[in-house]
Parts: C-alpha cells; structure tokens; sequence
C-alpha cells in the first residue's frame, strides 16, 4: 500500500522547473529587459488596431473584423508565455505549479490552434472577395463574419482541450526538468516516464487533421485568387486586388516558417538552444510582426489609428 502511495506521488509532480534563458544575474536582467520590451510592443500594436477597429465606421468591414480577432489571438498568445519568462528572469525560480503548466499548454494551443484558423477564414474572405464580388456582401455578411469567428475560438478551445487531455494522462515521474521556456507538449513527452507513443499518434493525428485542412483550404483559395487577379485586365486592378492579399499572405508565410522550423526541423539541428531560439521565433514573432505587417501599407489602418486619441475624447466626452 505504502509503495502505491509513492508511486502515486512520484506520478504526479507538484511543480515543473522551465529553462531560463541565462545564468549570470546581469543576462537575466538583460533577457527580462528586452523581453518586456517585445511583449509591450506586441500589446501595443495588436490593442491599436482592435481599438481603431472598433471606433472607426469605416473600417466595419469582414476583413477588418477578422483582423481585429487576429490581434486579440496574438494579445493573448503572447501574453501566455513571456510575463512568466520574465518573472522567472527577475526572481529567478524557475518554478511553475502543475496546475499551471496545465493552463498554460491549454492556452498555448488554444491562441496558436485559433490563430491558424482564422487565417484561414481570412484567406476564404480574400478568396469571396477577389472571385465573388458580387456576391460578397450577400456571403459575408455580419452574422456569417461571427459564426466564422465564433467557429475559430470554439474550435480551438476543444482541440486544446483534446491536446491538452491528452499530454496530462501521462505519468511524470522522473526528471521535471521542461526544456523549454514555457510548458511546451513535445518537451512534457520527453520527460514523460510513460510510453508515449500512443499518445504521440493521438496528438498527432488530432493535430495533423485540421492543420492539413486549413493549409489545403489556404493553399487552394489563393490558387483561384491568383488565376482571378491574373485575368484582370489592368495592370492598377491587379495591383490594388493581390495588395489587399499582401499582408495575409506574409502573415500566414511568417507563422508557417516559424512553426515549421519549432516543430518539424531536422535532428541534426536540434539542441537546447536553438529549440529555446526557435520557440521564442514561433511564439513571440508573430504577434509583434502582425500588426507592423497589417498597418505599414494600410493607409486606413494608419489613418484610423491616428484617430483614435480623438475617437476616444469624444466616446468619454
């Protein structure tokens, strides 16, 4: 009964220890310095665009609306994962609760899983856009935009919830070492005392299905807009039509690249560095990159941004 008990506690840590990024007191000031830095300029960024496309008439379109939901999945994932690597830094305890690293994969999954997906929706309002345009108010119109949106949050929140479920039905018994940043699934599976292969497949195939159609979906929606923005006649028409693809395409190419290199690189190149290095890629990038992308061409964003000290004097007036 007595061996039960221990292995029962053994099974179940109380705590995880995650990778910090330095040793010396000096680097970790340095790292919690400059990660304070990205983190308030992603939070920046993504709140001005939500905020001007909230106050801004004009920019109550689908393609807007959508953008906004990228910004508020980009505030969130970003907010999962560097404050507790700065607090980690600051104090340096490199400790998080199990409980906690729980929340914290469910949440990574959840922004990552609901970022892919509306970029996919997005790429079908490009695709409704450029192709049916006579039809676009018709098939995008407001409710259609919120079941979309609704459909990329739910969804994700019940494939995190399957990933999630999934990694924490294993036994951690070991080491509780993460070597990683944050709580991240791969990482729980090495040091897992568990056979995780069977839960690798799971994880696997639960992931790998609607990842691979909403890079199908992606993929094949911008075949037809390229085929349509090249039967345009004028040279201005297909310039103006592809430039509103612009920045969703550099957008989506940015978080495939980086989750491509995290997740699905070469052994050869794998390390505790250059996994830390690409997770900070993956994770942190896209959700400063975003807004910078989506706003530095976009004279409406720009516009509505500029706005907005303005719109807000008259909302509390």
């Amino acid at each position: 009964m007595t061996e039960m008990r221990e292995m029962a506690n053994q099974s179940t840590p109380t705590e995880f220890l995650l990778m910090g990024f330095a040793e010396t007191r000096d680097m970790q000031i340095l790292h919690s310095v400059i990660f304070l830095f990205i983190y308030l300029t992603a939070l920046v960024g993504n709140s001005l665009i939500i905020t001007a496309v909230a106050l801004d008439h004009h920019l109550h379109s689908p393609m807007y609306f959508f953008l906004s939901n990228l910004s508020l999945f980009d505030v969130c994932s970003i907010s999962t994962t560097v404050p507790k690597s700065i607090v980690i830094s600051l104090t340096n305890n490199n400790m998080i609760s199990f409980a906690g690293c729980v929340t914290q994969v469910f949440l990574v999954v959840t922004f990552v899983g609901g970022e892919l997906a509306l970029l996919t929706v997005m790429a079908y309002d490009r695709y409704v856009a450029i192709c049916r345009p006579l039809q676009y108010t018709l098939v995008m119109n407001r409710h259609a935009c919120i079941q979309l949106a609704a459909t990329c949050w739910i969804g994700s929140l019940i494939h995190a919830v399957l990933e999630t479920s999934f990694t924490f039905i294993l036994n951690f018994c070991g080491t509780n070492m993460i070597g990683q940043y944050f709580c991240d699934i791969p990482q729980l599976q090495k040091i897992s005392c568990s056979d995780t292969k069977v839960n690798q497949i799971l994880i696997l195939v639960f992931g790998f299905i609607p990842d691979a159609f909403f890079f199908t979906f992606i993929f094949t929606s911008y075949g037809y807009i390229f085929s349509a923005v090249l039967r345009i006649p004028s040279v201005q028409g297909r310039y103006k039509a592809f430039s509103t693809c612009t920045p969703h395409l550099t957008v989506f190419s940015l978080f495939i690249t980086t989750g491509v290199f995290s997740y699905m690189r070469p052994k050869a190149l794998s390390s505790p560095t250059v996994d830390l290095v690409a997770a900070v890629l993956y994770t942190v990038l896209p959700p400063v990159l975003n807004p910078i992308i989506y706003s530095l061409r976009n004279k409406d964003i720009q516009l509505a941004v500029w706005k907005i000290p303005r719109k807000l004097k008259h909302l509390f007036a």
